[in-house]
């Protein structure tokens, strides 16, 4: 008979003496089940005492997480997490240098533990590490030259501790006084720092400006651009990350009066350059954080466009009148005619004749073209940029469209403000950037008006693909949607520089688009008559059925997840697989992310598949509801889904990716008798149904198909030529 769900069995150990086996009812009170065990020991006060987890994480067993306690796992006795931390609170003031350090370095490891950093900060811990930071440990300072690694490790360790205590979210940031703030921006300021604390600065400044727009103020004031570039120049990764990190939090809470002069700042002090020497084109691989730190530095650059992006253009202002001028000048060569020469309306003509070779919508005052946002001005300085700074080309485009038909011109000024607006919705300029994403494009940083030339380059693919495809003015939206695929197909190469990007563009014509879209779809008008919609309806249970074979199968292989953490940059892991017999759910929790598989009988816990209720995923999960689960982003949210057993029981996951998720959510519907709903089911089946489609019409290749069958022919007036065996 097997033991009860409520009881687990356990070892728990104390220093010198033998671990104890015990079972711990869950049932019981945690204050009972510690007095029991501390009986055991003879040992008295058992207020004072407390269970740990006997892993690198030492976190405390409390009422709220005791059911992680899983079968066979291993338990510490311990102080209480109070006593712990009055006694940190009273070691860290020691007069004992060594003592003091080692204090540190305990309270550092302690920190990561909720329960413990409740109970610190209740004491105020908090107010008493800043104190230590703020005095810039001036006992120990003076005595830095002779003891200068024992001083950088003693300042790391308070400055770990300080971040972890942090990160829990129980303290808020605007509490911190412009002394503390001082004193952190000396760390980074300083030319020769320890890493370690370098590294820690970096971090509290980051989350400083992040979390309280008072403190971007404060911080502002401190910390200079200039200040911050040398640490780039250096060659580790992670203080380069956390380096881009500070940057981007400065950019994204400057007030927007404000981010134009910074960018104007960054641009003095050649940050693009130095990320691209130092960074991008170092001989250290881009790690995920790195890649997304210079996502975001990419996003914020871009969403600098956004203010030229939204300005209507004023027909009545001079100055932007002239810009049109100047396009018009350069285009064909002509000095403005002095007022006396010629007739008003003969110099309303020629305007209206050359703006109509330019393409602008409106002939006689092209400023109305300027005014739909977006992309509003954006398209007028992406023009005269275009004019000026490729001149020839310019020149070139104009005048072979203004030699042609009338219905086969491409019309540069309607083409260059459409394809404005297509480059900011493929950029996404103004739009904040995401929390999960990585992709940043190499080739936007290799030049300082990367935007301009990104649209020197597509505004001449427009002009080629328009004579590829001989289009007319009434094609004009097809030949947008093609550029659009063209651009697209190009960046997912993720191309190094923009001579790459223009050499794979080249690669990219309209003939070959027209080869891809063949290659990647089959002909829909000839697979929508009813004999082949009846052959799809036939054959598609069958496709389902391998689908749901293949999710079962990954689901036998196992997965390993990531529990939720606070601290992006720490994470745990545990693994579940189904066993092969499709009864069985095993799963435990691991100390780094497997290579492989893992075996079964490492995995210690079990859920049988027949006491799962249900599959429940996103923002219902009750880990999402969690106060913890708040700081989590939109995209942890789409990857996280919990199964449902017994009364109020779950088990919860965060997928490592949406594939993963798709699989599990997939895998477990099946188990449970429902449908498949996932996305990834549906992309499978169209790929599977439409392979299976191909090969069984192989033989009817270029065999017109009918809409209906063929008639039945008339029955015959005698059966004579019917042979009877019999």
């Amino acid at each position: 008979m097997p033991p009860p769900s409520d009881i687990v069995k356990v070892a728990i150990e104390w220093p010198g003496a033998f671990p104890k086996l015990m079972e711990i009812d869950q049932k019981k009170p945690l204050l009972a089940i510690i007095k029991e065990v501390c009986e055991g020991w003879s040992l008295g006060n058992h207020e004072n005492f407390a269970l740990q987890i006997a892993d690198a994480t030492n976190f405390y067993i409390t009422e709220k997480n005791r059911n992680d306690i899983k079968n066979g796992s291993i338990l510490r006795l311990t102080t209480s997490p109070y006593q712990t931390a009055v006694q940190l609170h009273e070691r860290i003031q020691s007069s004992s240098m060594d003592a003091k350090l080692e204090a540190l370095k305990d309270l550092a490891n302690a920190s990561r533990d909720i329960t413990f950093a409740q109970e610190f900060i209740n004491l105020d811990g908090i107010s008493l590490l800043t104190q230590m930071v703020e005095s810039g440990n001036e006992r120990y300072q003076k005595l830095q030259k002779i003891m200068k690694p024992c001083f950088g490790d003693l300042l790391s360790f308070t400055l770990t501790a300080f971040v972890e205590l942090m990160d829990h979210g129980i303290v808020s940031w605007d509490t911190f006084s412009v002394a503390f703030i001082k004193k952190i921006a000396s760390y980074v300021n300083k030319s020769a720092m320890d890493t370690a604390v370098l590294q820690r600065s970096l971090a509290i400044l980051e989350s400083m400006v992040l979390n309280s727009q008072d403190l971007y103020h404060k911080v502002a004031q401190e910390i200079t651009i200039g200040q911050l570039i040398p640490h780039l120049q250096g060659t580790d990764q992670d203080i380069q990350t956390y380096t881009i990190a500070v940057i981007n939090a400065l950019f994204l809470k400057a007030p927007e009066e404000k981010r134009q002069e910074m960018a104007h700042i960054l641009a003095q002090k050649q940050l693009r350059s130095i990320i691209l020497s130092n960074v991008i084109r170092s001989p250290t691989p881009i790690n995920d954080e790195m890649a997304h730190q210079l996502y975001m530095l990419q996003v914020l650059t871009f969403n600098l466009l956004e203010d030229r992006m939204m300005t209507k253009m004023d027909p009545q202002d001079q100055a932007q009148r002239d810009i049109i001028f100047e396009l018009r000048r350069i285009a064909f060569d002509v000095e403005c005619a002095p007022n006396n020469s010629g007739s008003i309306e003969k110099r309303k003509s020629m305007y209206t004749r050359d703006y109509k070779k330019l393409g602008f919508i409106n002939h006689v005052n092209p400023a109305v073209d300027f005014t739909q946002i977006p992309p509003g001005m954006l398209a007028l300085d992406n023009m005269l940029y275009f004019a000026r700074h490729h001149q020839d080309a310019y020149i070139r485009i104009v005048l072979e469209n203004s030699s042609r038909e009338d219905k086969h011109e491409c019309p540069f000024g309607r083409s260059s403000i459409e394809l404005t607006k297509m480059l900011c919705e493929i950029l996404k300029v103004g739009v904040l950037p995401s929390e999960n994403c990585h992709d940043f494009h190499p080739m936007f940083f290799t030049h300082d008006r990367s935007f301009e030339e990104f649209f020197c380059i597509c505004i001449q693919l427009l002009n080629k693909t328009w004579k590829e495809m001989r289009a007319t003015s009434e094609d004009f939206n097809k030949v947008m949607q093609v550029v659009r695929e063209q651009i697209m197909r190009a960046l997912t190469l993720k191309p190094n520089s923009l001579d790459q990007f223009k050499s794979r563009l080249q690669n990219l014509s309209y003939t070959e688009i027209l080869k891809i879209r063949q290659s990647e779809r089959m002909n829909q008008e000839d697979f929508q008559s009813r004999p082949i919609l009846e052959l799809r309806e036939k054959i598609q249970p069958e496709i389902m059925e391998l689908i749901k074979q293949q999710r079962l199968n990954r689901l036998c292989e196992g997965t390993c997840f990531r529990k939720i953490s606070s601290r992006r940059r720490q994470d745990k892991f545990w693994y579940c697989r189904l066993s092969p017999n499709h009864k069985v759910l095993h799963y435990g929790d691991l100390e780094e992310c497997p290579q492989g598989e893992v075996p079964h009988d490492s995995l210690q816990d079990k859920l049988p598949v027949a006491d799962i209720k249900a599959v429940i995923t996103g923002k219902d999960c009750p880990h999402m509801k969690e106060k913890g689960a708040l700081k989590l982003n939109k995209e942890v949210l789409e990857l996280a889904f919990s199964v449902l057993y017994e009364s109020d029981e779950y088990l919860n996951f965060i997928a490592p990716d949406r594939h993963e998720y798709c699989v599990w959510t997939d895998g477990l519907n099946a188990l449970l008798g429902k449908e498949m709903t996932s996305d990834y089911t549906k992309s499978d089946m169209d790929t599977l149904l439409s392979m299976e489609m191909k090969l069984r019409l192989l033989d009817l290749e270029n065999i017109q198909i009918p809409e209906a069958p063929p008639p039945i022919p008339k029955e015959p007036s005698n059966y004579d030529f019917v042979y009877d065996c019999n």
